[in-house]
Order: structure tokens, then sequence, then C-alpha cells
């Protein structure tokens, strides 16, 4: 039963996509109802009227997109309702299925790890299926046709899916290339600009260089296993060198796909340029979908962890995720700030699984369950506050048509519900206590204080130097979104489409993100709801669970023992009351402040407020900018237009600022410039020359002769 509510998600998404080929066919349906009417004549009035009713030129398109979407939808809840149950039953389901290579059937497996990650998708796509129809609507279906937009967006969901259904490497990477190659084309949709041609051929050629990857860490383990099956490949008796080399594979690939520094540029080229629904499925759940792999690569299909291994995830995420958040600070682009604010989640992710790969090394199976934990529920966390931030964004460009923070400004009084959700989003990714970004983050650093029970001194030192940038990275994060928030919904309009924005007119689009940030506050109140299901996938796995020796295990949390460290968000919250209520109590006692007086602000005496005089996103994040200076490419200069005698009366100033990614000269540009100079040389033997060419078939065949006997 468990399997087959997996299995109705799969369908259902495959189901939406073909449904959404249909927009362009409306008379072939019309004339197959005729035919249906008059085979049967007996079929009521009312199925006719409703047939025909959605059929017309009009009501047809907004009909189809709807059910495209109920039907994503559904597939979510299903999805939903099968990570549940696999998660409450803790059991592990196999299964086979006829398709794939004659000797090769596909493998399913349906255990607890597949199931809470079928949990984060099927929240994500049912956010999404009830925002996609009122944000689709703004597409020209002359240039964007719905049809490619929603069959690509239910191969996308069917191939994450499938993926974590997989129970053997060839069918794992069937549905990795079907996610990969679908997501391609969803970035590439607006492909009219030149631009997003650019970011999705840039995806699409470090998915594939990752998937080349994956495919060389399966080959490794099947070369000692017998058979392509994950079952097969757990019983591979690898050498630790072989095991690294495998671990290294992986962890290129799959980190290629989470965003991992410094194999990360593609994130902030192909979100900012793909629809916002589609770009929150990317970041909030595609990202998780590697971590996935990298989890089932590494503590179920290796299982003999090296510390090693965690020493370099503990690196590569303490770079990622300070990189992360720096890079995002000097973003004006939105949708931009927030790819590269993935990155530095994702960074913290894999800080956490490296504790964890450590302490398990390392004779600390507890600690390890603890780190496990931590990382998977941040995960969690994010796919929720990341998928509500891209959907905040997606309806603040519906609305004003800008990304650029720095041309929108006082949003907050003409879209006063979208400001409410992007202001728990932003809460949440902050780690502000209340709500569940603060949950996770804290059980991060209570897994990294218990660096004092490993033996090597090496350890001892690198983990609170971890522990400190982490630090460092929650409070830069906090002071970026209080950029965005503040630049974008306070203060003034910068222009003329924020002067003019209203409240979405289709409400529906508010649905999703209102679930999504319900989700981000009672998790945040009550994070024993997932904590409880995570532990399940951890005893799986591990064979441990986090301790929670408390007495009142429901309201506090105690990650390690409660003598050293506990937290109740729900008591926190019952004090935050009682102080706002005591607070305002005060104030109203006073009879001059009974009633509120309402002034303008004030002016610093310069006679009136203007745009002009507010902050830009180059001027907030300028402190940051000159003491983390060398951590960018900083092209900055002003210029002055001159008039007057001589020049000498400055007319206009202008100024400029170019920020880069190191990673493109130091990595990409070398490996673009040298794969052209290799063309170059091996375009020299093209002479033209049909006798050159004749010599080279002659030297061709006296080799295979030669190799051949």
């Amino acid at each position: 039963m468990i399997l087959l509510l997996a299995y109705c998600a799969v369908l259902l998404s495959f189901v939406s996509g073909l449904l959404a080929l249909l927009m362009n066919q409306r008379h072939a349906l019309l004339a197959l109802c005729q035919t249906c009417f008059k085979k049967f004549p007996g079929s009521r009035n009312q199925c006719r009227a409703f047939v025909f009713g959605n059929l017309d030129e009009q009501r047809f398109p907004v009909f189809l997109r709807q059910a495209v979407f109920v039907i994503l939808g559904l597939s979510g809840l299903f999805a939903v309702l099968a990570g549940l149950s696999v998660l409450v039953s803790k059991d592990v389901i196999t299964d086979q299925i006829g398709l794939g290579l004659p000797w090769l059937p596909w493998h399913v497996r349906f255990d607890g790890l597949s199931g809470f990650f079928f949990l984060i998708i099927g929240i994500a796509v049912g956010a999404v299926s009830l925002y996609g129809p009122g944000y689709v609507s703004g597409y020209q279906e002359s240039r964007h046709p719905f049809a490619v937009l929603g069959l690509f967006t239910g191969l996308f969901v069917a191939g994450m899916l499938l993926v974590l259904l997989a129970d053997d490497a060839f069918m794992f990477m069937i549905a990795w290339e079907l996610m990969s190659v679908a997501s391609y084309f969803l970035v590439a949709f607006q492909h009219e600009n030149a631009a997003n041609r650019r970011a999705a051929f840039l995806y699409l050629l470090m998915a594939e260089v990752g998937a080349l990857a994956i495919i060389l860490g399966f080959g490794v383990l099947a070369s000692f296993a017998d058979g392509f099956t994950f079952d097969a490949l757990r019983e591979s008796h690898l050498s630790a060198t072989w095991a690294s080399i495998a671990f290294g594979l992986a962890l290129l690939g799959f980190g290629m796909k989470a965003g991992i520094v410094p194999v990360h540029v593609w994130l902030p080229e192909a979100h900012p340029v793909a629809p916002s629904h589609i770009s929150a499925l990317m970041s909030g759940v595609m990202l998780k979908v590697a971590l996935y792999g990298l989890i089932r690569f590494s503590f179920d299909l290796l299982a003999d962890i090296q510390w090693q291994w965690g020493v370099v995830l503990l690196i590569l995420g303490t770079v990622s995720a300070l990189g992360g958040i720096l890079y995002a600070m000097v973003q004006a682009n939105l949708k931009r700030l927030l790819a590269y604010s993935s990155v530095e989640n994702i960074g913290i992710i894999f800080m956490v699984l490296g504790l964890a790969m450590i302490f398990m090394d390392n004779g600390h199976p507890q600690l390890a369950a603890l780190g496990f934990l931590a990382a998977l529920f941040h995960a969690f966390n994010h796919a929720l506050f990341k998928n509500l931030l891209f959907l905040g964004a997606g309806i603040l460009h519906h609305q004003t048509h800008e990304l650029n923070i720095d041309m929108m400004g006082g949003l907050i009084k003409k879209m006063p519900q979208t400001s409410l959700l992007f202001l728990i989003g932003c809460m949440s990714i902050s780690s502000l206590p209340l709500f569940n970004g603060f949950v996770s983050e804290w059980l991060a650093f209570q897994t990294a204080l218990q660096a004092d029970v490993l033996d090597n001194g090496v350890l001892r030192s690198l983990i609170p130097v971890a522990a400190a940038a982490l630090a460092l990275t929650a409070a830069l994060a906090a002071a970026c979104f209080v950029k965005v928030f503040g630049l974008i919904f306070l203060g003034q309009s910068r222009s003329q489409h924020s002067e003019k924005a209203r409240e979405v007119a289709d409400k529906t689009m508010l649905a999703g993100p209102m679930l999504l940030a319900a989700l981000c506050f009672l998790i945040g109140i009550f994070p024993g709801l997932v904590i409880n299901l995570i532990n399940s996938v951890s005893e799986q796995l591990l064979g441990q669970t986090m301790p929670n020796d408390s007495a009142l295990g429901w309201l506090w949390l105690a990650p390690v023992s409660a003598q050293q460290a506990s937290y109740s968000p729900a008591l926190v919250l019952i004090g935050a009351l009682i102080a706002g209520c005591v607070s305002f109590w005060y104030l109203r006692r006073d009879p001059v402040l009974k009633t509120m007086r309402r002034a303008a602000p004030w002016d610093c005496g310069f006679g009136g407020l203007t745009p002009r005089m507010q902050y830009s996103s180059n001027a907030f994040s300028m402190p940051i900018r000159r003491i983390f200076a060398k951590v960018w490419l900083i092209d900055e200069r002003i210029d002055k237009d001159m008039q007057g005698a001589m020049d000498q009366d400055v007319a206009a100033v202008h100024y400029h600022i170019d920020i880069q990614d190191h990673s493109w000269p130091l990595l990409y540009q070398p490996i673009g410039h040298g794969i052209n100079t290799l063309a170059k040389q091996v375009g020299r033997i093209q002479t033209g020359n049909i006798r050159t060419y004749l010599g080279y078939s002659f030297v061709t065949l006296v080799l295979m002769l030669w190799v051949i006997s």
C-alpha cells in the first residue's frame, strides 16, 4: 500500500506533464468527446455542459492550466502520504519493474531515507501547485507555450521521485538524467534571451560532467561487486584507497548538482532566469535530491565511513557557507541573491554531515546521529523557507516587473500580505528563534561543540574554527536578509512599477506561500514533529538516534543531555507573548499614548524625503565589502560628467561596480582556454587533402590489424 502511494505520486507527475501537451489540441478533444457522446447516448446533460463549456476558445487554456496543477498537486499529496507512511512504519519495501535492460529490470527500494525526501518534494510540489496557475497566466502563450512548461515540470518532478525510488545504478542514472534534462528545458524556457540560453547551457554542461562522475563512482563499486543493484554494491569490499576514490567521484558529481563551492557557478546563473516556481523547485528540492544521492552513496552503499571524508566535507561546507552568504550580500538581483544563499545553506548541511562522519569513525555513534539529524533537519527547513522566498520573489516580479531590489521599496503598504509572508521567510532563513531555521542551526552548533570528546588534536582544533565560521555565517545571513526586506518593503518606492504595485489579484498565488510560512512557524515551535521522523532514518542507516533524556521530551530539546544544553521553543513563545502583552498594557495605560499619532517621517531638516536619499543595495553592503574585499573580484569606479568653461563643473556623477566570482578566472576560464587550445591542435589534422585522409585510413587499418592479430 505504501509503495502504491509512491507509484501514484510518480504516475500523476507524468500525467500532469502529458496533460499539458493538450494545450493546443482543443479541437481534437472536442471531436473525441463528440464521438463518446454518440457512442454512449445516455450521458448526462451535466457532463455535456461541463465538457463543452470548458473547451471553448476562452476557457480551455485556463481550465487546462488548472487541471495540470491540480494533478501536480495530487502528486505532491501522494508523495507526502507515502513519505509519512514509510517513516512512521519504519518499513523497507522493495519491488521490481519490468523496464530497463533485459537482464537488469529496474529495482525499487522505499525506506526511511527515501520517504523523508519524498516528504520534502511533496510539500514543495503541493505549494507550487497552488501558486502555479496564477503565476503562469502572466506568460504569453505565443512566446512561452504552457505545453512546454507543463510537460517538463511534470517530467522534472517525476525524475526526482524516481531517483529516490531507485535501487540499482542503472535506474538511478536514468532517473537522474530525466531530472537534469527536464530542468535544462525549464531553465531555457525563456530562450529568446541570450543570457538565458548561456545559463541553460552552463547548467546542462555541469550536470552532465557531474553525471559522468557519478557513473564512474558506481563503476568503482560495481567492479568489486556482483551486479549493479544496490544490494550487490553494498556487499562490495573495497580497500581504503578505492573507497576514497569512489567517495571522491560521488562528492564531485553530487556536489556539483548540490552547488558546493567551487562547482557552484551554475546556481546564480540558472536560478534567476528560470520561472520562479521552477527556481523554487530547483533550489528548494533538486539540491536536496543531490544531497540524498551523496548520503545514499556514502552512508548506505560504502558504509565503512572514514573520518578523512568528514574533514573534506567539513572544509568544503565551511568555505561554501561563508563564501555563499558573502556573495549573496553584494547581489542586487533578488533571485541571484537567493541562489547564492542556497550555496550557503548547502554548505551548512555539508559541514554537519562531515561532523557526523568524523564522530562515526572515531567511535561516537550518538554524536554522529546528532550531526546526521541536524543535516537532514536543515535540509527540510531549507526546502520550506527557500521555496517560500522564491515564490515570494515570483509574486514581486509578477506585480512590479522587477527583480532588482534597488528598484523596489515601500511595498509593505501596497502588498501587506506578501510582505508578511516574505518576512516570515526572511526570519526563518536568518535562524531567528521561534522559526524552523533556528532549531536546525542550533543543533548544528551543538554537534560542533562536542569536539572535545575526540582524541585527535587536529580535529579538536579544526572543528571550533568551523563552528566560528558557522556563527559568522549566521550573523551575515541575518544582515543580508535585513537588507533584502528593508530595501524591498520599507522606505519609499524607487520606480514607477514599484509605485503602482498592488497585492496580487489571484489569491491562490498566496496559498502556496501561506502553507510554507505556516510550516516554518509550526516546525519552529514543535520541531519534535520532524525530529521523530528523522530519528527513524538515522536508526535505519546508522543504528543510532538522537538522545533526549529530558523529562518532558515533547517540550524540550536536549540533543546531548539536559545538563549540557536544552531549548524549549514553546516556552520561548509563551515568554515572548507575555512580554508583548505586558509591554502593550504598559504603553496603553498612559492616557497620552492611547491614541496613536501619525506624522510625516523626520527629514533631518532637508525639506522632504526622496527615494534618492535611501540606502541602495551597494551602500548597505559596503562595510562588509570593505572588510572582506579579497573575497570578490571588484571593479569599482566613479565617472563624472563635466561641463562649463574648461570642464570645471560637475554635471552628473555615475557610480559603477562590477563584482565577479573568483571561481571563474581561477578554475573555469583556464579549463575553457585549455579545451580551445586542444581543439585547435586537433583541428590541424583536417588539412583538406585527400591523400592525407587516405593515409589516416591506411595507418588506422594497419593498427587495427596489428591489434586484432
